[in-house]
């Protein structure tokens, strides 16, 4: 991943999306922005107890650095709905990934330890944005928004996918794992009891024809970035930092 800065807001961009010219992406640190501890400072969830005034201007700040007009964002609830986005409505949307292929609106994921996923079809000119926490992982949710982006006309062969920050191999802990995971995930254990969602996520892509070649993971876990990201691991009362990806204006 590459280190960008702009207007004091810091975010990352995988190598092989950021070449793209028409789809505009990045994965924004929880610096930058003008929300008060605990929520310091970048945070984009209107559901976790911070200032909503706050929220949307730091929503405001990631949208103009990134040079677009609209966005849509999600009330995300760990399930496997996907939206198709044609039209703008504020956080009217109950689902877990978001796809697009028209101009101008920039699709934002929040999370704090689950994985933003992020999706390009440069041959369409087709983007995603998806949460995937550990139940979202188990639902599959990357592989039902691949299929929807097949259903409109992408080939998986043409996607180019990132998985962002999110909870490392080194501290994904399920005690509880042989009830709340599939047993085919059991064989992706680091160390007992501790499992890699990374290796996950890239299987799941994988499955569904997506070259591996074409797969970027950031390898950054949230918990072990106090200074970079939030971590609901870390310290249960947190903010949520911003996965965007959009088309940019015709």
């Amino acid at each position: 991943m590459k280190n960008n800065s702009q207007n004091s807001l810091n975010y990352y961009q995988f190598s092989h999306i950021k070449q793209l010219p028409n789809i505009m992406h990045g994965i924004f640190t929880r610096e930058g922005g003008c929300s008060s501890p605990p929520y310091e400072s970048l945070n984009l969830s209107f559901n976790v107890g911070d200032d909503p005034v706050n929220v949307q201007s730091n929503i405001q700040r990631i949208v103009r650095v990134m040079f677009f007009s609209h966005w849509q964002s999600l009330k995300q609830n760990h399930s496997c709905i996907v939206h198709v986005v044609n039209s703008i409505n504020h956080n009217t949307l109950i689902g877990d990934a978001l796809i697009t292929d028209e101009p101008d609106i920039l699709l934002i994921i929040k999370t704090a330890d689950c994985q933003p996923v992020l999706l390009a079809d440069p041959v369409k000119n087709r983007v995603a944005a998806i949460h995937s926490g550990w139940r979202g992982s188990v639902q599959n949710i990357i592989g039902k928004t691949i299929a929807k982006m097949v259903e409109l006309g992408t080939k998986p062969q043409h996607i180019l996918a990132g998985i962002g920050p999110s909870l490392g191999p080194c501290c994904a802990e399920f005690i509880h794992y042989q009830q709340e995971l599939p047993e085919y995930m059991w064989s992706y254990v680091s160390k007992p009891n501790y499992f890699n969602f990374w290796e996950i996520s890239k299987t799941q892509l994988q499955n569904e024809g997506v070259f591996a070649q074409n797969i970027e993971i950031s390898e950054m876990c949230t918990k072990c970035c106090p200074k970079l990201f939030f971590s609901y691991r870390r310290t249960k009362i947190a903010g949520r930092f911003g996965s965007v990806i959009g088309i940019n204006k015709k």
